[in-house]
């Protein structure tokens, strides 16, 4: 309940109107003075800007460094443009295209040719026979021995007319095959004493073939007896290789030299 006898009460110095009056003259001074702090200083930024002869400060540079790193991030970010696709694989190769009514396989035939005309300019060569200088004296004999696989030639060649005599029989009855006496005249017409000297030979071992390649084997080395400066041309030709492969021996508990009885488990 309001008391109705009570007094009211004073006003505080504070709300009285002289006291806002005196408040706000006092404000106004201060105001005035703030003011011009408020204002833009034009010395201290003037002084703060760096001379143009001056160096610049390491913080200053660090700053500058960052700022175009941090450009080239963003436009890194911000760049959208596709990537350059790789270059095609086997772009550098030539296009193998063949014209329409070509024909793809006249390249190739050319080709062909050149090698058969080099391998026919090559036998020409062989044809041609070499330089030889044997002593056809009367009593030179010339002694050697052919081998091929098992077969063994014992050859004595000799001045005379190119007759052929193996054990005791011409060279066309003991070697029926043409094929034969074509590989056995070889070295002879190579050096082109081919009808300038006779062959007498003992021949054993091996078969018709065997016999007939020791037989070439035994002669060229024969020629070699006569005349050393023809090794060259007689290896070149094969006339020397002597070919050593022979049939393995059969093994015991085999039936040949490497095959084996069938397996029976029971």
């Amino acid at each position: 309940m309001i008391d109705e006898n009570a007094e009211p009460p004073e006003d505080s110095p504070a709300d009285t109107p002289e006291s806002a009056a005196d408040d706000s003259a006092a404000s106004a001074p201060a105001s005035s003075d703030a003011a011009p702090a408020d204002t833009p200083d034009d010395e201290p930024k003037a002084a703060a800007e760096p001379e143009p002869g001056a160096a610049p400060e390491p913080e200053a540079e660090a700053a500058s460094a960052a700022a175009p790193e941090a450009e080239t991030d963003e436009d890194d970010e911000d760049d959208d443009t596709p990537r350059a696709k790789p270059a095609i694989p086997g772009a550098d190769l030539e296009v193998d295209i063949v014209a329409e009514g070509a024909d793809p396989l006249a390249q190739l035939d050319e080709e062909a040719q050149a090698a058969a005309e080099a391998d026919a300019e090559q036998d020409r060569a062989d044809e041609q026979p070499v330089a030889a200088t044997i002593d056809l004296a009367a009593g030179a004999r010339y002694r050697a021995t052919g081998k091929r696989k098992t077969a063994v030639a014992r050859v004595i060649l000799r001045p005379g007319t190119g007759a052929y005599t193996i054990n005791g029989k011409t060279l066309d009855s003991y070697f029926p095959r043409p094929a034969l006496g074509r590989n056995i005249r070889q070295p002879l017409e190579v050096v082109g004493y081919d009808d300038r000297m006779d062959v007498v030979a003992r021949v054993h071992g091996g078969g018709v073939s065997s016999q007939a390649g020791a037989l070439r084997h035994g002669v060229s080395r024969a020629l070699l007896e006569a005349d050393p400066s023809l090794r060259g041309e007689l290896k070149r030709r094969g006339f020397l290789t002597r070919d050593s492969r022979v049939k393995e021996r059969k093994k015991a508990g085999l039936k040949k030299a490497r095959k084996r009885p069938q397996f029976s488990k029971r």
